[in-house]
C-alpha cells in the first residue's frame, strides 16, 4: 500500500480530474452518523444509504482513517464496501499530522468528492490531527455549501458533534464528571453524539454529557444503526435498531452542586425512541405527515440546521 503522501498525491490527481469533468452541483447536504458495528458483508443496509446519499450515479468517496490505530485495515475494509456498493472511486485519506490535515490536496480532495467518510477507532486522536485545521473547514463547508454526504461511525460519529463525548465512564445512572466533553468537528452543532448504544447500556453516560451541556441534544445510536440528517428538512433513522433523542433543554439539574460522582437529579428531559425506517420532517410534508409531538420537531430543526464555520 502506498505512504500516506503518495494517499495525497494520487487523490489530489482524482480530484482534478473530477472538477474537469463534472462541475459540482448544488445538492442539500446530509450527515450519516452510524453507531458502530454496521454490516460490510451481507445486505449493507447502512452503508448501501450512505452510498445512495453521496448523489452520483457512480460517487466518489473519500475515507478518513486518522480515527484508527490499523489505517490500513479500515481503509481496506471500507474500500471493499464502497465498490460493492457501486462507488465509482473510493479513495484514502490517512492524516496523522497537522501538517497533512493542514495540506491544500487534502482540502481539495475533500471539496470535490461526493463523500466523506471517517472510521471508527479513537474520536481524540481524530481531533488532535483535524481540529481546527484546514480538513475541519473543508468538511464544513462540502456539507454546508456543497451539498457533501459526511459519514462516521462508531468514533467518527462522535466527532460528528460539536461536543464531543470524548471518552468517560459507564454508570447505570447518570453521575457528575461520569462523560468527559472535547470539541468535535462540529458538523451537527446541536447535539453529543454516543455510539454503541444499547449493546452497551450508555443511557447513564450520556445523560451524565448532557447534564453538563443541557441546550444540546444527546444522540445515542445503536450498532449497525445510523442517524440520517438532511441538512434543513429533516432526519431518518436506518438499519436495524433506535436512536434514543434526549432533549434536556430546559430541564432542572443540581450537576452545579453535585459532588464528583454524586448521581445527578434531572428533572424534565424528554426522551424520544426513533426506531430505524422512520422520518422525521423538520416540519410536515408529503413524506412525514403523522401527528408527530411539537417538541420533536424543534429538536429535529435544531440537528438539521447548517454548521457555523469553523474558527
Amino acid at each position: 500500500m502506498p505512504k500516506r503522501r503518495e494517499f495525497l498525491i494520487a487523490v489530489a490527481a482524482l480530484a482534478a480530474a473530477r472538477a474537469v469533468a463534472r462541475p459540482p452541483k448544488r445538492r442539500v447536504g446530509h450527515l450519516v452518523a452510524i453507531g458502530g458495528a454496521e454490516d460490510r458483508r451481507e445486505d449493507m443496509q447502512v452503508l448501501r444509504r450512505f452510498v445512495e446519499l453521496c448523489g452520483a450515479p457512480s460517487p466518489a468517496i473519500a475515507v478518513m482513517t486518522a480515527a484508527s490505530g490499523v489505517p490500513d485495515l479500515s481503509w481496506t475494509s471500507c474500500e471493499r464496501a464502497f465498490m460493492a456498493l457501486g462507488a465509482g472511486h473510493c479513495v484514502p485519506l490517512d492524516m496523522r499530522t497537522r501538517e497533512e490535515a493542514d495540506d491544500p490536496r487534502a482540502v481539495e480532495t475533500i471539496l470535490s468528492v461526493d463523500g466523506i467518510f471517517l472510521t471508527g477507532g479513537d474520536q481524540r486522536r481524530l481531533m488532535a490531527v483535524t481540529g481546527g485545521s484546514a480538513t475541519q473547514r473543508a468538511l464544513q463547508q462540502a456539507y454546508r455549501e456543497r451539498g457533501a454526504c459526511i459519514g462516521g461511525t462508531s468514533a467518527g460519529a462522535a466527532a460528528l458533534s460539536l461536543h464531543m463525548l470524548a471518552e468517560g465512564r459507564n454508570p447505570a445512572l447518570p453521575e457528575k464528571d461520569a462523560a468527559r466533553l472535547d470539541q468535535g468537528l462540529a458538523l451537527l452543532p446541536g447535539a453529543i453524539i454516543d455510539q454503541h448504544f444499547s449493546e452497551r447500556r450508555r443511557l447513564g453516560r450520556l445523560l451524565s454529557a448532557l447534564a453538563q451541556r443541557p441546550q444540546a441534544l444527546g444522540i445515542g445510536i445503536d450498532e449497525d444503526t445510523a442517524l440520517v440528517v438532511e441538512q434543513g428538512r429533516g432526519i431518518e433513522v436506518v438499519g436495524r435498531g433506535v436512536v434514543t433523542l434526549l432533549d434536556g433543554r430546559g430541564m432542572g439539574s443540581n450537576v452545579a452542586q453535585a459532588a464528583a460522582s454524586e448521581r445527578l437529579e434531572m428533572l424534565g428531559v424528554r426522551m424520544h425512541l426513533l426506531p430505524a425506517g422512520n422520518r422525521y420532517a423538520v416540519e410536515a410534508d408529503g413524506r412525514d405527515t403523522r401527528d408527530v409531538p411539537a417538541s420533536l420537531r424543534r429538536a429535529v430543526s435544531l440537528l438539521a440546521a447548517a454548521p457555523e464555520t469553523a474558527d
